[in-house]
């Protein structure tokens, strides 16, 4: 069994692959995400896990993004890539964002009811 060094990583992204996202791409979204990890040589710096339903069925494809807690609704395997590469830059993707653990929203106010710290 393979363990994983942590010791670089500063993202770790829960890519949703229940039924809902599954109907919505999830598989091709973290292939996509898994590819531009990889094509971008950050295999060391973003770790990814492949979940199942995370509840948000309705903002399918959902990605989670660790250890900032933001949870990113509508996701393509187009906007996968552009995680990546935000996310690599410490920057948010903005128009997905859905929630967030600090409590901001997107500029677009899609987020969620109850938005902000619990």
């Amino acid at each position: 069994m393979t363990t994983w060094n942590l010791q670089d990583t500063h993202c770790h992204l829960l890519i949703c692959n229940g039924g809902s996202c599954t109907k919505r791409q999830a598989e091709e979204v973290t292939v996509a995400i898994r590819e531009e990890i990889t094509r971008l040589g950050a295999d060391r710096r973003i770790h990814t896990t492949r979940t199942r339903c995370n509840g948000r069925c309705t903002d399918a494809c959902v990605v989670i993004a660790y250890p900032e807690g933001i949870w990113y609704r509508e996701m393509t395997p187009e906007l996968g890539k552009q995680l990546v590469q935000k996310h690599l830059r410490g920057e948010r993707l903005n128009e997905q964002v859905l929630y967030t653990f600090d409590g901001t929203l997107a500029p677009s106010g899609k987020g969620i009811e109850g938005q902000g710290k619990p």
